[in-house]
């Protein structure tokens, strides 16, 4: 047993997590694979276990729009409303009077590049205490309804003024259909998931999928693990590129290893090199990531990754400034979904890793710990 399958089984067996599934590798392929625990009650986890990957779609739809860029069809400076006329509705949140939310019309545009780096103004409700106070107010419901009417968040700053996160990949998804003509589900299919070979990596839990999709559990007050059922909208009147994915380990490493492989895998390219490069840059320049406050501690805890470390963003993900050690080196870039979905790629080190289950709260310690103790062996595995 290796480092890496000791660590996955004991942090189960601790309640660390209710299973886990954890991935390796490098430019050439796979080198560690594990799971522990049940994914659903008497089924053990799998490495092909099927999870609701939630934010970690959004590095799928930014790839979709750079695809775009790639090619000349979309600029990451046009402005989102030249594209899809409905964003200039959209108005700032700038408090709350007597008859209800204030708000003004926002002075500068806000551009593609906004949408993909989350400096756009638009707020999540679970991290941001205005937005869902908003949302009660005028009955606005939450983006993961899957209803059209859900774009209309409001901002909550100037575009470019800083970074925070929300649903900016929802509307860059609408605009790639625009542009394109493809609906998103369409496009991400023809253009990333068949030419990677991700058969698992769909919109909808399609039948060769469905008894390997794993349950997902809440940590309780009595710090034990409950059910609780969340998902992305099935057949929802748009696909929202920020949360609508299902995936596994083994497609998700796919997409990562890409990314180590200059925009190619196994004979497919997804990208250009020069279009890799621009997608990786920091696009958000001397703007700080601060740290998400929870507004909602069930679903998620205080979230922020290494903090103190100089932190970016790229056009797809969070890109770490410096290095890490013992573990991600400077440039190495990741992100994350909700249910505690977590992925890495180091350019540097050649070394990308995926550790994935299906729980409540998002980052809380005892997982954080875990990610933490698993990165770092997969960095002593990769100098053996």
């Amino acid at each position: 047993m290796s480092e890496l399958d000791k660590l996955i089984g004991e942090a189960v067996s601790n309640q660390d997590a209710p299973f886990l599934i954890g991935m390796v590798g490098h430019a050439g392929g796979v080198t560690w694979a594990g799971a522990a625990g049940e994914r659903s009650l008497g089924q053990p986890a799998t490495v092909d276990t099927v999870c609701r990957i939630f934010s970690m779609t959004k590095a799928i739809g930014s790839t979709a729009a750079m695809i775009l860029m790639d090619r000349g069809k979309l600029s990451p400076d046009a402005t989102v409303e030249s594209i899809l006329p409905e964003f200039a509705e959209l108005k700032v949140l700038e408090g709350f009077g007597a008859e209800g939310p204030k708000l003004r019309a926002p002075r500068t545009k806000a551009t593609v590049r906004h949408l993909a780096t989350h400096t756009s103004g638009l707020v999540y409700e679970f991290w941001n205490t205005d937005v869902p106070r908003y949302m009660e107010a005028t009955g606005s419901p939450s983006i993961l309804s899957g209803q059209l009417v859900a774009l209309k968040y409001p901002l909550q700053f100037e575009p470019g003024e800083r970074w925070d996160y929300g649903i900016g990949v929802d509307w860059l998804g609408r605009a790639v259909e625009k542009i394109d003509g493809r609906r998103i589900d369409r496009f991400c299919r023809e253009e990333i998931f068949d030419p990677l070979r991700m058969p698992d990596t769909r919109f909808e839990v399609e039948e060769h999928m469905a008894s390997r999709l794993a349950a997902v559990k809440i940590r309780g007050e009595d710090g034990k693990f409950g059910d609780f059922e969340i998902a992305p909208p099935s057949k929802p009147e748009f696909y929202g590129m920020g949360h609508s994915l299902y995936s596994t380990a083994p497609d998700y490493m796919r997409f990562l290893r890409m990314f180590l492989n200059k925009g190619a895998l196994d004979g497919a390219r997804i990208l250009s090199e020069k279009g890799l490069e621009k997608m990786l840059a920091n696009q958000i320049g001397s703007l700080a990531i601060p740290r998400l406050k929870t507004a909602v501690p069930a679903i998620t805890a205080d979230a922020e990754f290494f903090p103190g470390k100089r932190k970016s963003h790229s056009m797809a993900f969070m890109r770490f400034e410096e290095d890490i050690p013992g573990m991600r080196s400077a440039g190495s870039q990741g992100w994350a979904g909700v249910l505690n979905t977590h992925c890495w790629f180091d350019p540097a080190a050649n070394l990308a890793g995926v550790l994935m289950t299906q729980s409540l709260p998002f980052v809380e310690p005892r997982f954080v710990s875990t990610y933490e103790n698993f990165e770092r062996a997969a960095y002593r595995q990769a100098r053996q």
